[in-house]
């Protein structure tokens, strides 16, 4: 192919004010779908940093009025405690799936790398891998998709009862004494995620996370009426993420749906 032959391809196009109209129409989409984007992407930030402020840094509300006290992992507030992760998080939780009839089924594929969303969710017959429920974080356990970032919170169920299944290559965490939002973004965490990465083993190009890694990495646990405010406030944040998400690919579905009729007039 070269410039020539591209200069004899022959197109027919409307008038230019119809070309206008078609842009304007097919404009007003992409708009509204990044900026539903940016704000999913300023929404989940915001819950990070949030996270990091309280947790990390212990700068919660009434910080200042809280003694600090030794610990295993350096100074942390009074009340608090340091427990290994497993006393805190269910590591791939009993779900019982049933096998017959079709059920939602996310691939690796589904997850971001950089958001908790988990799109393009697939219907398949079966119960062969990982299982989970709303609330319950998908952490990828394969390289390169945990160096990548590939972590989601499963909020697409329609009820509490209702149950999915997904990749073999799923760990499922589940809060146990913490609260869901908690587990989400400390499976974000540069710490939690480092512990599993140094844990990997297996032939090069297929290492998997080692579950026993979880075993001797330990956190500390805020009271829970700390962990309770933090889930109210960032809880809503979670769940217009959801809704921002589903408006997007219903806007996505309907542009690509617009966009051959509009072209072929």
């Amino acid at each position: 192919l070269n410039e020539s032959i591209v200069r004899r391809i022959p197109l027919r196009l409307p008038p230019l004010p119809v070309q206008r109209r078609i842009a304007s129409i097919l404009s007003a989409y992409d708009d509204l779908i990044e900026n539903n984007t940016r704000r999913i992407a300023i929404l989940e930030e915001m819950a990070r940093a949030l996270y990091r402020e309280w947790f990390v840094h212990f700068r919660f509300p009434g910080h200042d009025k809280v003694k600090m006290i030794p610990s295993p992992l350096g100074p942390i507030p009074q009340g608090w405690e340091v427990k290994r992760v497993p006393e805190c998080v269910d590591i791939n939780p009993r779900v019982i799936v049933p096998r017959d009839d079709e059920k939602p089924f996310v691939p690796m594929s589904c997850l971001s790398n950089d958001s908790m969303l988990i799109s393009n969710i697939e219907c398949r017959d079966g119960n062969s891998g990982a299982k989970f429920q709303n609330g319950d974080t998908l952490f990828a356990r394969i390289t390169p998709c945990l160096e990548n970032g590939k972590t989601g919170f499963v909020q697409f169920l329609p009820d509490e009862q209702a149950v999915a299944f997904g990749s073999t290559e799923f760990i499922v965490l589940r809060s146990r004494s913490l609260t869901p939002e908690f587990v989400y973004l400390l499976a974000r965490s540069k710490e939690f995620r480092g512990n599993a990465i140094k844990s990997m083993s297996g032939a090069t190009g297929r290492q998997r996370v080692q579950e026993k890694c979880f075993d001797g990495f330990v956190i500390t646990q805020p009271p829970h009426f700390l962990l309770d405010r933090f889930s109210a406030i960032v809880m809503p944040n979670f769940c217009l993420i959801q809704e921002l998400h589903l408006q997007v690919e219903n806007l996505r579905r309907t542009r690509d749906l617009l966009l051959p009729r509009l072209l072929s007039g």
